[in-house]
């Protein structure tokens, strides 16, 4: 079972970024749009609680440093979530795996929205952590290995961009929550919605199905693959560098969004409604940025992409929080930060995926991206801590242009993957 490369494209091909929806059979498309919904979805769930903190921050008077330990648990638990998770893919298969994993969190952060105190609240979000892992283990995994080689940073990509807009129906519901309820009873509704994406395992059960690359290796004869198999030989090189380069992205990323919404509040002096014309603007910025970064995967590489992508974002950073702007300035430079912040991503996908064999596959996407989760998930809290001795927009600054760097180097040593085949034989 290899994974073996695939020929250069001919001058023919479709390069435009919906030429692999266009070329998709019926069941590639509903796998696809099952795969997209289930990380809006997810991207939902996570991003109430970023948008919440500031109310539980004053109701149940935490610390900013305490706050962001609760998203650090999150993430840690998802990086163990998605490791096991992909483990399992490997095992009983991507759609099964998928279809648990979105029950898992639903039902977590359903709970979240009955917590007594700040540590029940912790528990529970720590709880959710696991499904939210294994489900983008799950879900890339899926996608990555229905569509054809040519467009698949296009089309694992493309499932990315579901995130903003999960991040995007997270801030319109937290308006129209606060806008028609008291603070002490919003924050609990914003939980008690995170419980729709369980619907969407009725359509997954119905439409989605298993792909062939993924059945004939469940199929094949011979020893199964050990979950530790990604630290042996050649592989290990591989597991260690794509772990630096997702801690780097995942870094970068949490330092900026998990605290932007407290930044907008105590050092802009925006109120919760009227920061969220701000952070819609910054969410469009950042499906921009998916959209684009899908298309910028296949055409240049993946690599490209993430070297493009890491230093850009460093500079929008310092420009957005560092420079003396006027609010409404600042309001439209939330786009271009929102491009940069999350455009790479779209690339981490596809190049997981076609790192490792299929019988590995499982195991190594779902440990490296969500260890690199699991360590950038210190930097929320690392940001908490720091705004107690340094403005919280300077402690932002300080940890997301560490973090861009690291992706940058560790992109450089990986290997570029663009256009391999996916094959068992």
């Amino acid at each position: 079972m290899t994974d073996t490369p695939h020929t250069a494209p001919t001058r023919a091909e479709d390069t435009s970024l919906t030429a692999f929806f266009k070329d998709m059979s019926v069941k590639e498309k509903r796998t696809f749009w099952g795969c997209w919904a289930g990380w809006s979805l997810d991207g939902m769930d996570f991003m109430i609680y970023p948008l919440v903190l500031g109310t539980l921050i004053t109701l149940w008077d935490v610390d900013r440093g305490t706050a962001g330990i609760v998203t650090t648990l999150t993430i840690l638990t998802s990086s163990v979530g998605g490791w096991v998770g992909g483990y399992f893919a490997d095992r009983i298969g991507r759609v099964r795996m998928l279809k648990l994993t979105i029950l898992w969190f639903s039902f977590f952060s359903v709970l979240c929205a009955f917590a007594n105190d700040f540590t029940e609240l912790a528990i529970y979000r720590a709880l959710l952590g696991f499904g939210f892992g294994a489900e983008w283990s799950a879900g890339a995994i899926l996608v990555g290995e229905t569509v054809k080689a040519k467009y698949r940073g296009r089309a694992v990509g493309s499932v990315q961009s579901g995130w903003a807009v999960g991040w995007g129906l997270a801030v319109i519901a937290q308006a129209a929550v606060y806008s028609l309820a008291e603070p002490e009873m919003a924050w609990r509704i914003m939980f008690v919605l995170g419980g729709l994406p369980a619907l969407l395992v009725f359509y997954l059960r119905r439409y989605v199905e298993e792909p062939e690359v993924s059945v004939k290796a469940m199929q094949a004869p011979g020893e199964r693959a050990s979950i530790f198999e990604i630290f042996k030989g050649g592989y290990l090189k591989t597991t260690v560098l794509a772990c630096i380069m997702t801690s780097g992205a995942t870094g970068g990323y949490y330092a900026i969004n998990t605290w932007l919404p407290t930044y907008l509040n105590t050092q802009r002096g925006l109120s919760v409604v009227a920061s969220t014309g701000y952070l819609v603007f910054l969410i469009i910025g950042a499906f921009l940025g998916f959209i684009f970064g899908a298309w910028f995967a296949d055409r240049f590489g993946r690599r490209k992409l993430f070297l493009f992508f890491s230093v850009s974002a460093a500079i929008l950073v310092v420009m957005y929080i560092q420079l003396p702007l006027s609010n409404s300035v600042m309001f439209f430079l939330g786009l271009p930060m929102g491009f940069f912040s999350t455009g790479h991503f779209s690339g981490m996908g596809p190049i997981l995926t076609e790192l490792y064999p299929t019988r590995l596959r499982g195991s190594g996407q779902g440990f490296t991206y969500n260890f690199g989760r699991g360590l950038g998930a210190f930097i929320p809290a690392f940001v908490g801590y720091l705004s107690l001795y340094l403005p919280l927009g300077d402690a932002m600054s300080v940890f997301a242009v560490i973090s861009y760097g690291v992706f940058f180097v560790a992109a450089l040593m990986l290997p570029e993957t663009k256009g391999k085949e996916l094959t068992v034989d």
